[in-house]
């Protein structure tokens, strides 16, 4: 099997398995993957349970759609995570529950909005910044994107929900749940007394490079 198709079958099976784990419903959340002169993309009104390899959208690598069904009104996000860092190799979006719930309150740090309660989302992501709500769709969001991306390879959208970029497409995906997982655990403990990890632990992890 040559890389693409390899590819192609492996966002199908990871958005497979983010539906199933109820990480997304319905047509909501996209993945894309670099390749060589432009990047896969998933479909438009199309659920991530049910992917087909072959009817993955085809970008050129400015963005334009040239093969395959028409692409998520939001390839733009992945676009400007892509263009923030030539190292990054896929993007995964969602808009998974406690992500967005946690988008929603006010008094939180945009540049680091997940309190380090676990190690975990900054040895796979890093700090998780958030941006502001715009409509969906909107093409405006897309440099405020990234802006924040070349600091950031995790990114929440008000109201709306975490954007992941790495330099493969586990990486993404493995990162985005750990988003989410961390946004329960900071949701779910937010009016307790909670011991964070070790603040010089939480720096070394800052420092290593996510």
């Amino acid at each position: 099997m040559n890389p693409e198709n390899r590819l192609r079958d492996e966002i199908a099976r990871l958005g497979r398995s983010l539906f199933e784990r109820g990480l997304t419903s319905g047509s909501t959340g996209n993945l894309s993957a670099r390749l060589d002169g432009g990047y896969l993309v998933t479909p438009t009104d199309t659920s991530l349970g049910f992917l087909d390899p072959a009817r993955l959208s085809r970008l050129d690598s400015q963005g334009n759609w040239i093969d395959g069904d028409k692409p998520t009104k939001e390839g733009f996000l992945h676009l400007s995570m892509y263009r923030a860092d030539a190292d990054r190799q896929a993007v995964a979006h969602l808009h998974s529950t406690y992500s967005v719930c946690l988008s929603c309150l006010r008094d939180l740090d945009t540049e680091d909005m997940l309190p380090p309660i676990t190690p975990y989302v900054l040895m796979k992501v890093g700090r998780v910044a958030r941006v502001p709500f715009f409509p969906p769709g909107d093409e405006a969001l897309g440099p405020v994107i990234e802006e924040k991306a070349r600091t950031h390879s995790g990114i929440i959208i008000a109201n709306h929900g975490p954007v992941v970029a790495a330099r493969s497409l586990r990486a993404a995906v493995f990162g985005i749940e750990e988003v989410e997982e961390s946004a329960k655990l900071a949701f779910l403990l937010r009016n307790e007394d909670v011991e964070f990890i070790p603040e010089d632990y939480r720096q070394t992890l800052l420092k290593s490079g996510k």
